[in-house]
């Protein structure tokens, strides 16, 4: 039976003389592959913007980014506060400076735009990687200025679909970022991005954060962990910011769901979590010049459960691999990685890759109706 057709998609680059009619479906960009499943809504299927082994470029003489600490907030208390009202105008004053125009060139002719995040003072910036996948040339626009500058792609990775890319700058107006466990389901939120890559200056909606740790699954992986939301999120939105009512980026807007001939959708879109890119940066910092950046390995082969349950059932464990050391079994179910829960295979996919070698996973497994836990080693991930 052939697949539905995919009712999500990640807001391609807007490309030029966009038509503006309603009626009109989003411009897709000159390469676009298929994903095949999205774990959050079972039997679905997402179409991506640029999906591949994750590699780190450059396109101008400089090949790092800035060594500066990204600004966080230290929300000690966080968790007891209650969310305070939402002033829109106000979380737009003070995120909109740090909000770029990303255009994306191919042989000198512009082939796509959209949004960025300014991380450091010195130049760092963040997007999504689909913005940039196209690109042999990127340039910047910021924030009430007219002509772009030349920026370099630091690193790309498509697996978790952020790109970094650094601008020669000081000075800049840095957003502050949210400390990862400060996001909660319900709490107002709102998304800055340059829609559609219409004049003037970023468009901003607003919504609430739906729902926390979706995830959706991609033919070389997964993207875990995100942000759902029903702030409105279009095409030029792609690597722009969700921010809560302090004003502090608690995602990377990335993708969204569309509606087909048989299922309708509202308002659902997907931003990769402030926990994501604080756990990515440094790794994409250390990809400049052209390395690659090495992802976790485990040695399992997983399915999700079929008897309505939560969790990812172990059906083949390699023999000699981490999984193996760590006494992981056939049959076993994970429902939990790093105390974090586990819903399906695609969780469990994104867990895994989200970490370099060397580095460990804590696992709760179900055995024989037993919780057992466990911990592993992963090591480096080899594509054959």
């Amino acid at each position: 039976m052939p697949p539905s057709p995919s009712p999500f998609s990640f807001p391609p680059p807007v490309l030029p003389e966009v038509d503006l009619d309603p009626t009109v479906g989003d411009a897709a960009p000159r390469r676009r592959r298929r994903w095949p499943a999205v774990v959050a809504v079972a039997g679905l299927a997402v179409v991506a913007g640029g999906v591949g082994g994750v590699v780190g470029a450059t396109l101008a003489d400089r090949d790092n980014g800035s060594s500066t600490p990204l600004i966080i907030a230290n929300d000690d208390d966080a968790r007891t506060e209650r969310v305070g009202s939402l002033d829109v105008e106000a979380v737009a004053d003070q995120v909109g400076p740090s909000v770029v125009t990303i255009a994306s060139l191919q042989d000198g002719e512009l082939v796509g735009s959209g949004s960025g995040v300014i991380l450091t003072a010195d130049g760092d910036i963040i997007t999504n990687a689909h913005v940039v996948a196209d690109a042999d040339e990127v340039r910047v626009r910021l924030a009430g200025e007219t002509e772009p500058r030349q920026a370099t792609i630091v690193a790309s990775d498509p697996g978790q679909d952020l790109a970094l890319l650094n601008i020669e700058a000081t000075g800049l107006p840095a957003a502050t970022i949210a400390a990862p466990d400060d996001i909660r389901v319900g709490e107002p939120v709102v998304a800055i991005g340059f829609a559609l890559a219409l004049d003037g200056g970023p468009s901003v909606t607003t919504g609430v954060v739906s729902a926390l740790d979706r995830t959706l699954v991609t033919d070389d992986g997964a993207l875990g962990g995100l942000v759902q939301t029903d702030a409105a999120i279009s095409s030029g939105n792609s690597g722009g910011p969700l921010v809560n009512a302090k004003g502090q980026v608690i995602g990377i807007n990335t993708a969204v769901a569309t509606s087909n001939a048989t299922r309708a959708v509202s308002n659902v879109g997907f931003s990769i979590s402030s926990r994501t890119l604080l756990g990515r940066i440094d790794s994409l910092r250390a990809t400049s010049g052209g390395a690659e950046l090495k992802e976790g390995f485990l040695g399992v082969s997983i399915a999700d459960r079929t008897d309505g349950g939560s969790g990812a059932l172990i059906v083949e464990v390699s023999e000699n691999s981490p999984a193996a050391d760590a006494g992981i079994k056939v049959g076993d179910v994970v429902v939990a990685v790093d105390g974090r829960p586990v819903s399906g295979q695609g969780g469990l996919i994104a867990e895994i890759r989200s970490g370099g070698p060397g580095s460990q996973l804590d696992l709760t497994l179900l055995r024989d109706g037993a919780t057992i836990e466990v911990t592993a080693t992963r090591v480096e991930r080899t594509i054959e």
